[in-house]
């Protein structure tokens, strides 16, 4: 990689990698002068957008006549995904054309909803990865003083099987896997990732024409969006613990309503405004649930019961037994919709419903019912 590039979060130096984006880049480069010169390079050196230069190594290089092709592994740093390890190849034969072509080969998907980097029908290599390309080959043109055209192809020979350990599938991206990277440097946060991918899914609602969206923070939620809600998983966005920063995109991609549907587990945070619901930002659901049951009416051996409890799913047998489940629920769900739109842009409607995976549903804010209909009749899909 060159030079050693760190970042530091939550007190940990951490090794930052580079993007399957900077892979293709530097195997196209080395595929180039491969076929320009006949050459073999042990490395080749990358400059990425992020201003930090890579050295990557250059592997399974093969010179046939008319075509050059070698691949660079991909190294996630550490923060390592499912891609982390494989090989991206490119290989470049001349054409007739002047210029840089790019395309994809196996292994590669292709888009095939609207609201992505690329065109439905286009292979999934992203915009900056390809001006990383075209810009990497076009310098080995100069040096070798070639005036031809060059048409390079991406491949992932694993990646039709690695794809489905990604979020391609749910983006509509077929086949393969995507070549991505804005700085061409994968930098240890995951948060960042995540709340890209949300904001990217959202933008594929807005490009769709939808005008409502669902919002859960995982696939308890999306199970219960298909099997009780009966609502078309389309119109679904996986927020993980991004509830809060999920809202606020909402405005920017024309959303006029959510509808927030997951697991107590979770929502319970929601009652005391906690919008990230990973436990390093503050758990507090046994707090909130006690105060809700206190505010019920509920004694204090009750209480002691309930905060005793290990998860939310032992709590509400606590409550159902005691007979205050319900009057609980409510107090609890009036919290959450008071802080959901507190957080909410007055011009987008929201609503939640909440469930357990033993006892079902336990409940929904007023404006929930409203919101499923909307969905219904936007996506003309009943059940």
């Amino acid at each position: 990689m060159g030079q050693e590039y760190y970042v530091y979060k939550d007190r940990k130096k951490l090794r930052c990698g580079y993007t399957t984006g900077s892979c293709a880049a530097g195997a196209a480069k080395a595929a180039a002068w491969m076929l320009l010169t006949g050459e073999i390079p042990r490395t080749v050196t990358l400059d990425t957008p992020k201003g930090v230069k890579l050295e990557l190594s250059v592997e399974e290089a093969v010179i046939a006549a008319k075509e050059a092709s070698c691949g660079v592994r991909k190294d996630g740093g550490d923060d390592a995904d499912v891609t982390d390890g494989m090989l991206i190849f490119a290989s470049v034969v001349r054409q007739s054309g002047p210029g840089v072509r790019i395309t994809g080969g196996p292994g590669i998907g292709r888009i095939t909803r609207k609201g992505l980097d690329q065109a439905p029908g286009r292979y999934a290599i992203n915009r900056i990865p390809r001006k990383m390309i075209r810009e990497a080959v076009e310098q080995v043109m100069e040096d070798t003083g070639y005036e031809g055209g060059l048409l390079v192809t991406v491949s992932a020979p694993d990646g039709e099987r690695i794809a489905a350990g990604t979020f391609n599938p749910s983006l509509g991206i077929t086949g393969g896997i995507s070549i991505l990277g804005t700085s061409g440097i994968v930098e240890p946060m995951s948060e960042r990732a995540l709340t890209e991918t949300i904001a990217l899914e959202m933008r594929m609602h807005e490009a769709a024409g939808n005008r409502y969206c669902m919002v859960t923070p995982g696939n308890y939620g999306l199970h219960f969006i298909k099997e009780t809600l009966r609502l078309d998983l389309r119109y679904a966005v996986k927020c993980s613990n991004f509830i809060g920063d999920t809202i606020d995109m909402a405005p920017a991609y024309h959303m006029e309503g959510i509808l927030l549907a997951g697991h107590l587990g979770k929502l319970v945070k929601l009652g005391a405004g906690i919008m990230n619901t990973h436990s390093r930002y503050g758990d507090g659901r046994m707090e909130i649930l006690t105060v809700c049951a206190l505010q019920a009416g509920a004694d204090t051996g009750l209480l002691r019961a309930v905060m005793d409890c290990a998860a939310t799913e032992e709590a509400v047998s606590v409550l159902k037994t005691a007979g205050i489940l319900e009057p609980v629920m409510n107090i609890l769900l009036d919290k959450i919709e008071y802080h959901l739109k507190r957080r909410v842009f007055q011009d987008v409607k929201i609503g939640a419903v909440v469930f357990s995976n033993k006892h079902g549903l336990l409940g929904m804010t007023k404006d929930a019912g409203k919101l499923i209909e909307c969905i219904r009749k936007e996506s003309k899909y009943y059940g």
